[in-house]
């Protein structure tokens, strides 16, 4: 994934929209992000596995895996990210687009209020590719290749999680790694095959 551009409103320290445009970063291939504790380091990678997956690991609650109470300012009532993307290899290169807006209700809890994953390859014909919470979900894990619990741990790498990744089970592990690097055909389908036979 190559990321493009990146807006964020009300979420966690972004109160005012604030717009990361990654393209003059990217054209070196390795970028880093620093910053004085509480800048909002934190909330950029958040912002990315918001809108990608609609959830941020440390937002997690055990009981109902998706607890998002946190993630709007406290200044705020609405919370918005806006993400564009691209995947592929450099000649079968695909740009999208996601947005989710979240809002708080009367308790404080909060909701998505609106999502949209678009196509926006051509950028004049942009292809609108899901309006709903689920699908959009399901249509995020199949472009990205990778779930958001996949994605945190070998993208995002929440800070103090690495020790997760490293206490998976060995199949676990390798179930995790074939789906990253798209080796299911040598892993787990080639071990069927031979099972099978």
């Amino acid at each position: 994934m190559k990321p493009i551009i990146l807006k964020i409103k009300g979420i966690n320290s972004f109160i005012e929209e604030q717009t990361i445009d990654f393209t003059s970063l990217i054209q070196l291939g390795l970028f880093g992000i620093f910053g004085p504790t509480g800048s909002g380091k934190s909330t950029i990678l958040d912002g990315i596995t918001l809108a990608l997956y609609g959830e941020i690991p440390r937002a997690r609650n055990l009981s109902t895996k998706k607890d998002l109470s946190g993630i709007i300012n406290t200044q705020c009532q609405q919370g918005m990210v806006y993400y564009e993307f691209e995947m592929g290899s450099p000649d079968e290169r695909k740009r999208y687009m996601v947005s989710r807006s979240f809002k708080k209700d009367g308790q404080g809890n909060v909701k998505t209020n609106r999502v949209l994953l678009c196509d926006i390859t051509h950028r004049e014909e942009p292809v609108v590719l899901e309006e709903k919470v689920t699908p959009l979900n399901h249509r995020m894990v199949e472009i990205i290749g990778l779930t958001s619990e996949d994605f945190t741990r070998s993208v995002v790498l929440p800070q103090g999680n690495f020790s997760d990744f490293l206490k998976l089970s060995g199949k676990d592990r390798r179930n995790m790694l074939e789906r990253i690097f798209a080796l299911q055909e040598y892993g787990s389908q080639l071990t069927q095959r031979i099972r099978s036979r």
